[in-house]
């Protein structure tokens, strides 16, 4: 069985678009390379953020093997799955596992609130189809299926579930796992307006969304409130609090591309349906992004830090 460490920051990539709508590798190369010189764990591809659901599975294919490659290794390439069915979600993890990712993140079924017997049935199928490591994701907010610690105890069963993306928005949720399971799941949280909260209780990492501009403030954080520099792990964190709300607004792609393209490592192309925003949208949008731009903190040498 493959392995990841499931620690650190793992930025849900955007996926850069040119302007007649084919994936921009160029771009794309940019910020891989941003993510690495600042420090990053691992990266996720195919997910919320990379408009998943925009992406025809062959795109999603084809960004790992070209990621995988990019990287040579530097860091783990995890891809999405978001199916609507079991025998689609095991041949993307198949698929995947083929392209060269070396693990899965996963979410419960899509178009269909499963009840919980059947959402722990289809994360098994689909973890019993791999080896890959697969990251779990769990989000009732916008997926509407919570994955409880009861769930969680059957799917201990399965030695490459190995971690959770922490996004039920309640902070207390990660000292429950831990309490319940002990270091058995990696907790990542995954949203990030949250993020320094739960990494103080316990999370071992963040799958983090403004990370896609904003690369060196966001390991910047990990790493000083992991290192125990509370005090300047949350200046950065005040400073970032209005753009990381970007990351939990219905609009989070189009503003986070804005946001990427603001500081050179993105561009604001969405596919359709989605659109650039406009008028108030797009006013309250840059507003945010230049504010912060325009007090940009100092950073510490924080690469100096223990990943």
């Amino acid at each position: 069985m493959a392995a990841i460490n499931w620690q650190g920051v793992f930025p849900a990539l955007l996926t850069p678009f040119t302007a007649d709508d084919h994936i921009d590798y160029e771009m794309f190369d940019k910020n891989l390379q941003a993510q690495i010189d600042a420090g990053v764990n691992g990266i996720i591809l195919g997910g919320s953020l990379g408009e998943a659901s925009s992406l025809q599975n062959e795109e999603k294919y084809a960004l790992v093997r070209h990621a995988v490659a990019f990287l040579a290794g530097k860091v783990p390439v995890v891809m999405n799955i978001a199916e609507q069915t079991t025998s689609a979600a095991i041949a993307c993890a198949k698929a995947a596992e083929k392209a060269g990712a070396a693990g899965l993140m996963l979410l419960p079924p899509m178009r269909y609130k499963a009840d919980d017997r059947e959402t722990v049935t289809y994360f098994l199928a689909v973890a019993g189809s791999t080896s890959l490591p697969v990251m779990i994701y769990n989000n009732p907010v916008d997926y509407k299926i919570l994955v409880t610690l009861d769930m969680f105890e059957e799917l201990a069963k399965a030695p490459n579930i190995q971690a959770v993306k922490e996004s039920t928005r309640d902070t207390t949720n990660v000292t429950r796992m831990v309490n319940r399971f002990g270091n058995r799941f990696s907790i990542l949280c995954g949203v990030d307006t949250l993020a320094l909260e739960c990494l103080v209780l316990g999370a071992n990492g963040w799958v983090a969304g403004l990370v896609d501009a904003f690369p060196r403030e966001t390991v910047a954080i990990y790493r000083l409130v992991k290192a125990g520099r509370i005090a300047e792990a949350l200046a950065i964190y005040r400073w970032f609090m209005p753009l990381l709300e970007l990351d939990i607004d219905p609009k989070l792609v189009q503003y986070i591309k804005l946001a990427a393209a603001a500081t050179g490592i993105g561009t604001s192309h969405v596919r359709a349906p989605r659109l650039i925003p406009v008028g108030a949208d797009l006013a309250y949008a840059e507003n945010i992004i230049t504010t912060a731009l325009a007090n940009r903190p100092q950073l510490p040498d924080y690469l100096k830090l223990p990943a």
